[in-house]
């Protein structure tokens, strides 16, 4: 017996659920794959693989039988790790009880949503940026308000005003990433006590993307929002070990949070992933206590990439590319006369083989941008750029 198409499974989810487009960066690629001439330059992810010694640590954890349960909050030893590698770099000491280890940056971020926002609230997103957490809060069954960054000769900029006016009694949470995916933009530390104070006044949620805060060209780490909060002002710091340690498929990551939240985070952990994978956290131990020589490779790796990618992005006429990045690992640029950014990328994937993602899915106003990750060998890049620039003739 056939189904009428109101009756299949599909109609049963929830309405907000099934409100949630689809379509994202990965669509775009999937039919591309296999294919070994396409140069993929569209994900956030770079063509180092794993470091050995992270490898070995991780091979001589389930050598050991360490591969049963985890604690909720991550074994002690990556959380003390952690403790004691941020203690190097921050203004502050972070205390253990505000470390929380996740599976991953985006489990990290699933965590600090449904600990703080619920049906019928709204995250003010500050954008561009990438698409995840936009999809976060609507798993919720959330609003989500945009509040773009103004675009100028130095760069991409934010006006706090603009935050505030955004919120109203219903915001629990202002998300941002520094620096940013996808434009590389690092909020100056003025900028962040701007919006700690209005979460103090207002008693919304600051999440706090740092990702990619050891991948700056300019500072050994950009500012922390750790540097400047108290342990119990309403601050989560979303980190991951995806991007600096070449860990993206690893799926390791740690939330720092107030004390106070420990516990609570540990019980969410144990009813959603019953903790992360034991053996690879012993993965994030050495990547912590060995990996700072990788760190910096990786850094400079990335510089080297911005160099190519962005010189030949200003030798092309139709590029609009403001100010070059100094963080993170993509270049963000307009492309004049362009309105549709995901056509824009299935005619360069098919005139040139070269995968970019569209500007579209990081926020309004990006419809005539394309993202590319310049994570990626010279070679690669300097082959990539030259089809590029037939492309956009």
């Amino acid at each position: 017996m056939s189904i009428a198409p109101s009756q299949t499974a599909l109609s049963g989810l929830q309405d907000h659920i099934r409100a949630i487009p689809l379509e994202n960066i990965a669509n775009i690629a999937k039919d591309a794959f296999t294919n070994k001439e396409i140069l993929p330059l569209w994900f956030g992810e770079g063509d180092i693989k794993t470091p050995d010694f992270i490898g070995q640590a991780i091979t001589s954890a389930m050598q050991e039988g360490k591969g049963f349960y985890s604690h909720q909050n991550g074994i002690p030893e990556l959380r003390q790790a952690l403790v004691d590698y941020l203690g190097k770099l921050n203004a502050k000491p972070i205390t253990m009880d505000r470390i929380t280890v996740t599976s991953g940056g985006m489990p990290a971020i699933m965590l600090a949503v449904q600990a703080t926002v619920g049906r019928g609230d709204n995250v003010v997103i500050i954008d561009p940026v990438w698409p995840n957490i936009t999809g976060v809060v609507r798993l919720m069954g959330a609003e989500t308000r945009s509040v773009r960054m103004d675009l100028g000769d130095d760069g991409w900029t934010l006006d706090v005003e603009k935050v505030a006016a955004a919120c109203d009694s219903r915001t629990k949470a202002i998300f941002f990433a520094s620096p940013g995916n996808p434009t590389g933009a690092v909020l100056p530390v003025p900028v962040q006590k701007q919006l700690l104070e209005l979460s103090r006044k207002t008693g919304i949620w600051i999440f706090s993307d740092e990702v990619y805060s050891r991948m700056s060209y300019e500072m050994p780490m950009v500012p922390s929002f750790s540097d400047i909060a108290e342990p119990e002002d309403r601050v989560i710091i979303i980190n991951s070990f995806s991007k600096s340690w070449s860990m993206t498929g690893s799926r390791l990551g740690w939330l720092i949070h107030p004390p106070s939240l420990e516990a609570t985070l540990a019980m969410m952990v144990q009813y959603t992933s019953s903790g992360t994978t034991t053996y690879l956290q012993y993965g994030g131990v050495a990547a912590l206590q060995q990996g700072e020589d990788f760190v910096k490779f990786m850094t400079n790796y990335c510089r080297e990439g911005m160099e190519i990618v962005c010189g030949a992005l200003e030798d092309i006429p139709r590029v609009i590319l403001r100010r070059r990045p100094t963080a993170a690992m993509y270049a963000f640029f307009e492309i004049d006369g362009m309105a549709d950014s995901k056509q824009a990328c299935l005619d360069i994937l098919r005139s040139s083989n070269v995968g970019l993602a569209p500007g579209y899915f990081f926020g309004k106003g990006s419809e005539s941008f394309l993202r590319i990750c310049y994570c990626r060998s010279p070679e690669q890049l300097n082959i990539a750029m030259e089809r590029l620039k037939k492309a956009l003739k």
